[in-house]
């Protein structure tokens, strides 16, 4: 049987990696659109050896992208989480490292005109409404891919891409504490339910019987660790008004601990059922977020101590660390995110099409 051959970009975008769809080059139905994409990818299947994923999380991503009839917005993207061995995407959640490559997808697709020696992309999130102002390099109107900049977790140095993540308070649950808590137990162990560009559960390592500085490949190992805090996040995910989380990567949870390398705050990260080998960019905003608000389960474990309207926030992760600047106003539960910014990396692995089966 004709495969379909479908245009697409692949590209690595901060820590994570993915093919970029437009819109329009994708059935309307969302179970054909689905059907397409898991193909495409490669799942259901462990290895993804069929498809253009990675078989890991971080590199079996998708984003589709159109242009935007938003009032604010030049762009619109939808990101979906693709299941490795089950054939489901998970449209709920939002990713920031995903969202490093927007632009240049919009660019490269001619949705946008470059300009020099900069381009400022607004982009909408359809996940969860959430607005982002991106930074391309684009001298003599040309996307530069190649620079000085690094980002740990991925080889090398590229360009640095900009983003100032906007009104990232209550993305899905409309709500910085979504439970009216800044502190609540849960099974036993002290939690924050926390709700910044996504929602989390955030715990003290310790807490849990872990020190917060184990690698991924000794987290991951200890599977009696990953039952207990699923178990803790679906009680959450109800107490946050989600409802039924099961089988759903939001909320998110991390464990903190005291930062060890000059940082503010150590965090490992999960996917939910195995640990980031990084750390989201979402998700360090929302733990950087956390590391602020007084009474929190960071407030005195965090290197924090005052609000001082712009905050950096270091955040410590198993391959090194990721740096968040949050402009913030209001103290405790009343604490606002006016802006949140990130620097990433984006390169693009190839362009084309990509052939799927139609059997």
């Amino acid at each position: 049987m004709k495969q379909l051959a479908i245009p697409c970009l692949l590209f690595r975008s901060g820590t994570s990696r993915g093919p970029f769809f437009l819109s329009s080059d994708l059935p309307d139905d969302n179970i054909e659109r689905d059907k397409i994409i898991l193909a495409a990818m490669g799942s259901p299947d462990d290895r993804q050896i069929d498809g253009i994923g990675g078989a890991t999380t971080l590199t079996s991503k998708v984003v589709v992208l159109s242009l935007s009839n938003h009032h604010w917005a030049d762009i619109d993207f939808l990101f979906g989480q693709v299941s490795i061995n089950q054939g489901w995407i998970d449209w709920s959640p939002f990713c920031g490292n995903m969202t490093a490559g927007v632009a240049h997808a919009a660019i490269e697709r001619g949705l946008i005109s470059a300009l020099d020696p900069i381009t400022k992309v607004r982009i909408r999130n359809l996940n969860t409404n959430s607005l982002i102002e991106t930074v391309v390099q684009t001298p003599q109107g040309e996307i530069i891919y190649d620079g000085n900049t690094s980002i740990d977790g991925v080889p090398g140095t590229a360009a640095p891409v900009v983003m100032n993540f906007m009104e990232v308070v209550g993305s899905k649950t409309g709500q910085l504490l979504p439970t009216g808590y800044c502190r609540e137990k849960i099974q036993g162990i002290e939690v924050t339910c926390i709700d910044v560009a996504i929602p989390m559960v955030i715990a003290r390592a310790e807490d849990l019987g872990k020190t917060g500085y184990e690698t991924k490949a000794e987290l991951d190992a200890d599977r009696d660790f990953f039952t207990q805090i699923e178990t803790i996040r679906r009680i959450a995910g109800e107490r946050m008004g989600l409802g039924d989380v099961t089988n759903r990567v939001i909320p998110k949870f991390a464990i903190i601990a005291p930062p060890r390398q000059g940082g503010t705050i150590t965090s490992r990260y999960f996917v939910p059922d195995v640990c980031h080998a990084t750390h989201a960019v979402t998700g360090a905003i929302c733990v950087g977020c956390c590391s602020l608000l007084k009474d929190s389960v960071a407030d005195g474990i965090a290197a924090n101590s005052t609000l001082s309207g712009e905050e950096i926030v270091i955040v410590e992760h198993p391959s090194g660390k990721i740096q968040v600047s949050l402009v913030i106003s209001g103290h405790g539960s009343l604490m606002m995110v006016e802006r949140a910014g990130i620097i990433r990396t984006v390169r693009l692995l190839f362009s084309g099409n990509v052939h799927v089966s139609t059997r």
